[in-house]
């Protein structure tokens, strides 16, 4: 098992340890709070909790299980849609991981560093280079990616402010569905399930372990052909399961998403019917603004077609 050691400097005391740890593992914010979890950040043979506060002069030891940052594959297949001096923007396929949990390949992550190698050490943590937003590994569509810091870093500031758009696609079941309409509620995560959010009441805490944090979740009903429908969602800025758990909250999950209570589909395989079809922003002084459009897959159009 490969291991960081690393002393408390005076300039780092009196920081939180979990933040501590990413800045100098250069590990993302939820892969430490794993390591914290699971006992791997030691001082003195001593488990400490992620809030605890460093002190000059600790020796922490942080045992990693593996390297989890992406290998370069410059051989791998990559599909770009748009390319310029700041950015690609990719459509990646269904099945493919965004990023690697444990360094494993064949990732959306390995492809770009391998055809991009400048993006090393670019984006939220060394596993995800340039990414701006994951996708689910079962979402197909349209995805982001700086290719230097200052290119990240105005992105990035774009996404959070609203001002870049994002629409998917989604089959969902058609009965009883509104034409239009707009999912307001808080997500948390499911500490009974990590695989899972929670869609909870505007009363839910927003501090601490189990934060809810606001989502607003847009849909249109595009067409619907038999039971299914084609939804069309626009979100800003997505939380993590976003649209499949809000989906699921107002009786329509996404088909083939059985973890929040979708029908398996055969045509669709492991896949659930959500794909990322269209991203925009204006630009800045620096780079130049988008609009893409990414057609709806064939194992999803063939079940709306009609």
């Amino acid at each position: 098992m490969r291991t960081l050691t690393f002393t408390v400097s005076a300039s780092e005391a009196g920081q939180r340890l979990d933040k501590l740890v990413v800045a100098r593992a250069e590990l993302g914010r939820r892969r430490v709070a794993e390591l914290f979890s699971q006992g791997h950040v030691v001082v003195a043979g001593r488990r400490i909790p992620k809030g605890e506060l460093a002190r000059e002069g600790d020796e922490i030891v942080v045992s990693l299980e593996g390297d989890d940052r992406p290998s370069p594959e410059p051989e791998a297949r990559l599909t770009v849609r748009l390319e310029t001096p700041h950015l690609v923007i990719v459509a990646k396929p269904a099945g493919q991981p965004s990023a690697p949990l444990r360094g494993e390949g064949g990732t959306l992550a390995g492809a770009l560093l391998g055809h991009y190698p400048e993006m090393e050490g670019v984006g939220h943590s060394p596993r995800e280079p340039g990414i701006l937003h994951r996708l689910d590994t079962q979402t197909s569509g349209l995805l982001v990616a700086a290719r230097s810091v200052d290119a990240f870093n105005r992105l990035h500031a774009a996404l959070r402010q609203g001002a870049m758009t994002k629409r998917y696609l989604a089959l969902v079941p058609a009965e009883g569905l509104p034409d239009a309409g707009v999912i307001d509620a808080p997500i948390a995560p499911d500490r009974k399930n990590p695989k899972r959010v929670l869609v909870v009441d505007g009363l839910a805490p927003r501090t601490g372990k189990n934060r809810a944090r606001p989502a607003e979740t847009r849909f249109r009903l595009v067409k619907a052909v038999g039971p299914l429908a084609l939804v069309e969602l626009t979100v800003s800025r997505a939380l993590r399961h976003q649209i499949r758990a809000h989906l699921a909250s107002i009786g329509h999950p996404l088909l083939g998403d059985v973890v929040y209570g979708g029908q398996s589909s055969e045509a669709l395989g492991e896949r659930h019917a959500l794909h990322a079809s269209y991203v925009a922003w204006a630009g800045d002084d620096t780079i130049a603004g988008f609009a893409l459009d990414e057609p709806l897959p064939g194992d999803m159009a063939s079940l709306i077609a009609g």
